[in-house]
């Protein structure tokens, strides 16, 4: 891949205080205009990858990397860091605490000394790419949970990171929240945001991913979406099942319907489109 590896880890370990080590020498590339989805059973370390990957955690061996240059964990390092990745967690009530959408949005760019100015076009901005604009005043105890996760990924937004790490993003939306949620992440990845999502729902990375992470016992194993999520053995030591379209895709191409080099479908609709035109029905 040409794209620019905008972070790394590099033969990064780490374990927690009086724990089994949960990253062992690992090598990991977060590469820029590719959308990531980042997929393991519970347990396999995908949320201390996304902290360490975005600061909340310190290699105890290796290197964080942001586009080539080893991160410093002191204040400048880290202000660095968080101006270029930045991570949503799965649940919104672990991230909001002030009265008001706005006000909340606005933490991060206070922190970094922006004038008035810029903090007012920086929120106005981020709350228009999630399309809250109208919760501006709404008191965060107020809000839908839907809303309070938009919230939240406003929230990072308002840093205008290049990397944007999600956790669990849509779990927990009724399915016209998750159409509205990814329709918002692909106007970001428009915008120039890489995202990185991690998901335990391998038909949804199959449907937005470019690129699979699957995390297994054996380490990360990363490539395009459609070829990591027909990898039946991968799969099956990351905990996980074959997604649907895949399965869909190999009997199209067993009854003639798809030829082999053809991509298969993605969602139903796509698989629809697919039978309708080849049967004629």
């Amino acid at each position: 891949m040409s794209e620019p590896v905008l972070v790394a880890l590099r033969g990064a370990s780490f374990a927690y205080e009086d724990g089994p080590v949960v990253v062992d020498g690992l090598d990991f590339e977060v590469r820029g205009g590719r959308a990531l989805a980042l997929l393991g059973r519970n347990g396999s370390g995908k949320t201390t990858l996304m902290r360490l990957l975005s600061g909340g955690l310190r290699p105890r061996t290796g290197e964080l990397t942001v586009e080539g240059r080893a991160v410093g964990y002191d204040r400048k390092g880290l202000t660095r860091l968080r101006t270029t990745v930045q991570l949503v967690v799965q649940d919104p009530d672990d991230q909001l605490f002030a009265a008001s959408v706005g006000q909340d949005v606005s933490f991060g760019p206070l922190n970094l000394g922006l004038s008035d100015v810029e903090v007012r076009a920086r929120v106005d901005e981020a709350l228009a790419a999630l399309d809250i604009t109208a919760l501006a005043d709404r008191p965060t105890h107020l809000l839908s949970y839907g809303q309070r996760k938009r919230t939240a990924i406003a929230g990072a937004v308002a840093m205008r990171p290049r990397v944007l790490i999600l956790d669990e993003p849509t779990a927990g939306l009724d399915p016209d929240g998750q159409e509205r949620l990814l329709a918002t992440l692909d106007g970001l990845r428009a915008s120039g945001t890489t995202v990185v999502m991690a998901t335990h729902d391998v038909d949804l990375a199959l449907r937005w991913a470019d690129d699979a992470a699957l995390l297994t016992p054996s380490g990360a194993h990363t490539g395009p979406a459609a070829a990591m999520l027909a990898r039946t053995d991968l799969l099956g030591q990351a905990g996980l099942r074959l997604p649907w379209g895949i399965a869909a895709a190999e009997l199209l191409r067993a009854q003639g319907l798809l030829p082999a080099a053809a991509p298969g479908p993605r969602t139903a609709e796509e698989l629809s489109a697919l039978t309708t035109a080849r049967t004629g029905t």
